[in-house]
């Protein structure tokens, strides 16, 4: 593979350390090997700042997706400046409990308003839906699930897909198969969850199936789940391409979580885990917070990458470029003095719950 002249896969995803791109950050970002910007609270002052650096990114990558993880509830990164409080995942829920119609309705409306807000600010994908089961075992998902019912954690997650889709964005629902019945928190420590396949397969993993013709991404969870295989699931062939993939039949982009989390940790370095979730099925590696301190994190796994495609031990996918194109919008976004003015937007934020 010659980098330097064609780009047949670009799977990485990286992140900037401030609020403006630096010469470091554009190097990077000029990287062949790079897909992808994750985006911070860090990297965020207000809308006109935020704006330019998406533009700045994107004048040297045209083809960059640019990412973050804004939920709504305790993971949003974006606050102030007009981008609205979204709810949690968990209290669309609660609605449902009392008004199942009303609460598909405000999953739309919060899908419309997350995306539309984003979009005008040049940002292309949320890593959201969380598909996550409330088991009311895992403090780092809690109330970032809809519920514990796979059928309403599904219809609530599609609601909020279809507002998403109506403001031009994509999706991807994390964490596969499952991560609301382990009790540790991956970012910190490597959970285990010891059911079976076809308990999991008849229970938590069984939005993926419903959802595997809609959902444009999947996000994998760094568990382990020792009945079906001793790899976490994002590392795991056995589940990204038997279960994921061939039973499931899901097409779209599969995405690494973090590469810099404990959960990863145990499979090796962030490049040595790289090369392991790419072989293994994944289109994209995501790797947060190596910017920091001088990025030589990033560096790092760019130069693993670059030098396991020149020996053989990755193997670069035409098809994982394209399902990672797929992920960017269609149609151009709707600037913010417009969305203000934007009846769609409007009655969206009429109906939020």
């Amino acid at each position: 593979m010659n980098l330097q002249s064609d780009r047949p896969h670009a799977p990485v995803v990286l992140d900037i350390a401030g609020t403006a791109l630096d010469a470091a950050d554009r190097r990077r970002l000029r990287h062949p090997l790079t897909g992808g910007l994750i985006l911070f609270t860090r990297n965020w002052s207000n809308r006109a700042q935020l704006t330019d650096l998406v533009a700045d990114a994107k004048a040297l990558r045209p083809d960059l997706l640019v990412c973050i993880d804004h939920e709504g509830g305790r993971v949003q990164r974006l606050h102030g400046d007009g981008f609205t409080p979204l709810p949690s995942m968990r209290s669309m829920g609660e609605l449902w409990m009392r008004d199942p119609m009303r609460a598909t309705d405000a999953a739309t409306a919060t899908g419309r308003v997350l995306a539309s807000e984003l979009r005008a600010c040049g940002v292309d994908l949320s890593f959201t839906p969380v598909l996550d089961l409330d088991h009311g075992r895992s403090a780092v998902i809690g109330d970032r699930a809809f519920h514990r019912d796979a059928r309403v954690t599904t219809l609530l997650a599609k609601s909020l897909m279809h507002g998403l889709l109506l403001a031009g964005m994509a999706n991807c629902g994390k964490h596969f198969p499952g991560h609301g019945h382990a009790r540790a928190d991956s970012h910190h420590a490597l959970p285990r969850d010891g059911r079976s396949l076809r308990a999991l397969l008849s229970d938590d993993a069984m939005p993926y199936a419903w959802l595997s013709g809609t959902l444009s991404a999947v996000m994998p969870a760094h568990i382990v789940y020792p009945r079906v295989d001793a790899m976490p699931a994002g590392f795991s062939s056995r589940w990204l391409r038997d279960v994921l993939r061939g039973r499931l039949g899901f097409q779209g982009a599969i995405i690494s979580d973090d590469l810099s989390m404990a959960g990863a940790q145990a499979v090796g370095s962030a490049p040595q885990a790289a090369v392991a979730a790419l072989e293994a099925g994944c289109d994209l590696v995501l790797l947060c917070n190596q910017s920091l301190g001088g990025g030589q994190g990033v560096d790092h796994l760019l130069e693993h990458l670059e030098r396991a495609a020149a020996t053989g031990h990755w193997h670069p996918d035409e098809a994982s470029e394209a399902r990672r194109l797929a992920l960017l919008p269609a149609t151009p976004p709707c600037p913010w003095d417009d969305l203000m003015c934007d009846a769609a937007y409007l009655q969206a934020l009429e109906r939020l719950p």
